[in-house]
């Protein structure tokens, strides 16, 4: 008897023992990842913005990031056009033109012989308003992105948000498989969608809308947060090169009146700093109403600050409307991190802060102070172009669009003619080099035996995407711009357009910086290495190791 209880207890002892191995063995471990994703976009934020006016930011904006995060000093841009919806394209995708087919803002397609801006999508309308503004997707966009791997990975259980002015500042980076994106249709002045992603906007979006944010702003006006004086880092205020088109003085000059605006011009909101402040308040409406964050899986949310762009083409880099927008803008990112904190929690989102691209200093400001620089009337060059081209080889607008120093010829008009397309590309090219201000004009067909340095060519290579990338390349010569006498510009292989900030910030991040050269496309793939998910089906980007804790 007393050998069978050892003989049952030993068995049920040893069951036991094995029953918890086995269970123990069945647990699968779900990868860490953080509660939320932040990725913010500056567009045409230069590198140097980060240090340019450090000593006014906050310790809890810029400086913040910088003291607290990662920095990678040396992010590069490898492609031309150096332009925004290239760059949100990019830094979501991994990838560049050539690959991602988001060859700039807008096109020549030669296949269908049409004009395209980059999010068109005609298959769909606008939720929230019925102006044209709401036809958009990223159906152009042939490669997936970070967020769309994100949402693969949870099988579709992690949010994903994209909020921006830009309709292409939403789209690009909230990708094809996005619960939402929002952009601005300035005809409204409110954020709007499109069928793409929903029939009609949630409830929040209209009880935001319904604020009149811009009609709030216009009645502020924009006056300088200190006293002029205090602006060492910018010239006068008053620069015969700095343009005033889309303002509303006649001078630009301080402080500027919106108040006409009420009511009626949604559009002179882009030149408001306060739009960047609108642009944060959207955001965090959508992290509050849509419970990012609080939903058992990571979430990411895509925001893009546009009214910077508009603020620099019209002032450029040297100007006190520009130094005040960043003075701004270094409160709203303090105040949004806050929310953050707060909402979220310390330590458990991952924030990034990048740029789309940078921008030159002006050409009057150059000449001003004796450096090389100006620009060039290439509408006019093109105008005058297709004129002689009708006259010699006998073809009508044998030159069918440029855009971002890409031109793109008319093959219909000139088989019609039975000309010599290479004659032609021949004769565009020798006009354009004869020209001040241009360096080289390249036939795109034979960019890989072109004779220019490696690095341009390289750049010109990606940036190069079948059927809309255009026939001629046109290479201006440092700080030179097509059709710019004032304000700045964008879209070239130089490092003031090619320069960006990178700045990674909370979980998973190490404090540090690195000098090591880093690429725009490496932003995907440290992104799904810090969230262990796949990177993006058309990635070329390299894990950047020495962010990561």
């Amino acid at each position: 008897m007393k050998h069978s209880l050892t003989t049952f207890f030993f068995f049920i002892f040893f069951t036991s023992i094995a029953q918890t191995n086995s269970t123990q063995n069945k647990v699968t471990t779900t990868p860490a990842r953080p509660k939320l994703v932040v990725g913010l976009m500056i567009d045409h934020m230069r590198w140097d913005y980060l240090y340019r006016y450090q000593n006014r930011y906050s310790p809890n904006g810029f400086n913040r990031l910088l003291q607290q995060g990662f920095n990678c000093q040396n992010t590069i841009i490898p492609y031309t056009p150096t332009a925004t919806s290239c760059g949100h394209a990019s830094v979501y995708t991994g990838s560049v033109p050539a690959i991602n087919g988001i060859a700039s803002n807008n096109w020549w397609d030669m296949k269908e012989q049409k004009y395209v801006y980059c999010c068109d999508d005609k298959t769909v309308v606008g939720v929230g308003s019925n102006t044209k503004k709401g036809k958009m997707s990223p159906k152009n966009m042939v490669t997936n992105t970070i967020t769309d791997e994100l949402r693969l990975a949870t099988n579709f259980k992690s949010k994903v948000i994209g909020i921006s002015m830009k309709d292409r500042g939403a789209i690009f980076p909230a990708g094809h498989a996005a619960n939402a994106a929002y952009w601005y249709d300035e005809e409204k002045g409110i954020f709007i969608s499109s069928t793409y992603y929903m029939n009609e906007l949630p409830q929040w979006v209209n009880d935001f809308n319904a604020k009149k944010w811009a009609d709030k702003y216009y009645a502020e006006g924009w006056q300088t947060l200190y006293p002029l004086a205090t602006y060492t880092m910018s010239q006068k205020d008053d620069n015969a090169y700095e343009r005033t088109k889309e303002m509303p003085n006649d001078k630009p000059v301080f402080p500027y009146n919106f108040s006409a605006s009420i009511g009626t011009d949604y559009k002179k909101f882009w030149n408001m700093p306060q739009a960047n402040t609108y642009t944060f308040e959207m955001a965090k409406a959508a992290i509050a109403a849509e419970k990012m964050g609080k939903n058992n899986t990571t979430d990411f949310l895509t925001i893009s600050i546009s009214p910077t762009d508009y603020i620099a083409h019209n002032f450029g880099p040297n100007a006190i409307e520009t130094e005040d927008t960043y003075l701004r803008l270094d409160k709203d990112i303090a105040a949004f991190l806050t929310y953050l904190d707060n909402t979220i929690g310390k330590g458990e989102y991952l924030f990034f802060l990048t740029a789309d691209h940078g921008g030159p200093h002006t050409a009057g400001f150059l000449q001003e102070h004796k450096l090389p620089g100006g620009s060039f009337e290439l509408k006019q060059i093109v105008k005058d172009l297709n004129e002689s081209i009708a006259q010699n080889f006998g073809v009508k607008k044998a030159i069918a669009y440029q855009t971002y120093y890409n031109i793109s010829l008319n093959y219909t008009s000139i088989d019609s003619a039975n000309a010599d397309a290479e004659k032609i590309k021949q004769y565009i090219i020798q006009t354009l080099e004869n020209t001040t201000g241009i360096y080289k004009a390249v036939d795109k067909s034979k960019l890989s035996t072109a004779n220019i340095p490696t690095v341009i060519k390289e750049r010109l290579i990606n940036g190069n995407f079948p059927n809309r990338s255009g026939d001629i390349q046109v290479i201006p010569l440092p700080q030179w711009m097509r059709d710019t006498p004032k304000g700045t510009d964008h879209s070239v292989w130089n490092a003031y357009d090619a320069h960006i900030p990178l700045v990674w910030y909370g979980w998973g991040i190490k404090k540090g910086s690195t000098h090591r050269e880093t690429y725009i496309t490496d932003i995907a793939a440290t992104l799904a290495a810090l969230l262990t998910i796949q990177m993006p089906n058309g990635c070329i980007g390299h894990v950047i190791t020495e962010v990561i804790k």
